[in-house]
């Protein structure tokens, strides 16, 4: 049987619409209506209820109250567990002028104390004029006794002030440091070589074995040779016993404990708020709003808490200059935390806004496409193109953004210490590089195949 020309299936499809105009011409009205013109049937999904609504903004709103209490926590536990950190942060206050002031303020106001500079000027003036000086020369040597006084504490305070602003104090104080904090750590963790030990009764007491060691080996290297044989002595000195010490060695191992776990818990809120929301975005959106608000609440109690500490303080107790260098060395830590969290906050808010389903977002990121899509055509037409390498990466798109998404979160989550910088330039790298991948990507476009003469047409009637 031969193939229909293109001439015959013309004809045919003329009598088809023949008959098609006949039935529609039918004395009783019933008309043929074209699957195809109909609009498609829309199966409004079944969403969820306002109780998940509910459940996620009580999620959300605990994380939120929970992430200031993780700023301070996980400071807590890089407090009282690292000396290296805690020795690195206030090492430098040994060469604050204010603190170095102040030091040698004390240390010259306790060698005054015990020392009467002034009784002991005039003592060696009244040895020497009992000589025999002469009424002229006696008289002389009555008008120093007060200048010499004076010149005498002028010297001790120089003397003083130049030790306290030289690198041999600054050396003194980290080691200072140091012992203080290892020594702390060990006993509140009942380190059995700690030099000081706390019972469970609250007792206070000193180790004996550490002492004895270091005294040993002191007398071996002075060459007294017999102490070597000192044999190993345990045994502990009750000096104090309080009944609160047990509840502040529990709330060290609380904080400890909520150091390490808090900051999860808070981002593990925040997280299913989002996850069990009926609009993820919106909710991806108000939960970074919710932790950059309560960010901006603890900076804002930062402020407030060094106005109150430095007005509390008494001036003869410690200087405002000092007191105000103490605060700030103090919370410097938590304060670049809070502000480097506050930064991711806004960005992800920012982030999830321009992801979003919204109208302005959309129209945004068409144009950045349509822009991208430009770009590579123009590049191709110069001969520039990323040939296979592009359509991978143009298949694999969801994938490489995940990537760099689960990269610059963990950036955030694990380095140490988080600073504002260090947010700021791990999110411009991340925007940097999934920018660099659109264009790059090269989508595929398949070319319709063209209809040959003798191809049958298939057309709905």
């Amino acid at each position: 049987m031969a193939r229909p020309t293109s001439a015959d299936l013309l004809r045919r499809i003329e009598e088809l619409e023949a008959e098609n105009a006949a039935l529609r011409m039918r004395e009783d009205g019933v008309t043929t209506v074209q699957i195809e013109s109909l609009p498609p049937v829309q199966v409004k999904k079944k969403g969820r209820g306002w109780g998940w609504t509910l459940l996620a903004t009580v999620l959300i709103v605990i994380g939120a109250i929970l992430a200031p209490v993780a700023v301070v926590a996980s400071w807590a536990k890089v407090v009282l567990t690292d000396s290296d950190t805690f020795v690195a942060t206030y090492a430098p206050l040994a060469k604050d002028p204010a603190v170095q002031a102040y030091i040698t303020n004390q240390i010259v106001d306790v060698i005054n104390q015990q020392v009467d500079v002034k009784q002991l000027t005039n003592d060696v003036i009244d040895g020497i004029t009992s000589l025999g000086t002469g009424p002229a020369a006696t008289k002389a040597l009555e008008a120093l006794k007060g200048p010499a006084a004076q010149g005498i504490q002028s010297l001790v305070h120089t003397a003083v002030g130049n030790f306290v602003s030289s690198p041999a104090f600054a050396d003194v104080w980290t080691s200072a440091l140091r012992l203080s904090h290892e020594q702390l750590v060990a006993t509140m963790q009942n380190n059995p070589k700690a030099a000081i030990t706390i019972g469970s009764d609250g007792s206070i007491g000193i180790q004996l074995a550490p002492i004895i060691e270091r005294v040993k080996s002191t007398l071996v290297s002075q060459g007294i040779t017999f102490a070597s044989q000192i044999p190993t002595i345990d045994r502990t000195i009750t000096v104090a016993q309080s009944d609160a010490i047990p509840t502040i060695q529990a709330a060290y191992n609380v904080a400890l404990l909520a150091g390490a776990w808090l900051p999860w818990v808070a981002l593990a809120f925040l997280a299913a708020g989002v996850l069990v929301a009926r609009r993820r975005a919106v909710a991806l959106i108000w939960a970074a709003v919710a932790l950059a608000l309560s960010m901006i609440v603890v900076a804002a109690a930062f402020a407030i808490g060094r106005i109150v500490f430095i007005s509390s303080t008494s001036p003869a107790l410690l200087p405002s200059s000092v007191a105000r260098t103490l605060f700030n060395t103090v919370v410097a830590a938590m304060q670049e935390t809070t502000v480097a969290v506050l930064v991711l906050a806004i960005v992800v808010a920012v982030v999830g806004w321009f992801a979003g389903p919204f109208e302005v977002p959309r129209k945004l990121r068409g144009f950045y496409a349509s822009g991208a899509a430009r770009l590579r055509t123009l590049s191709e037409e110069h001969g520039i193109s990323t040939g296979r390498f592009g359509e991978w990466l143009y298949a694999q798109r969801v994938l490489l953004r995940v990537l760099v998404a689960v990269i610059a979160s963990a950036i955030v989550l694990f380095v140490r210490p988080i600073t504002p910088s260090l947010t700021i330039w791990t999110l411009v790298i991340a925007v940097l590089v999934i920018a660099i991948l659109e264009l790059l990507q090269r989508p595929v476009v398949t070319v319709p195949r063209e209809v040959d003469e003798d191809t049958p047409i298939v057309t709905a009637g």
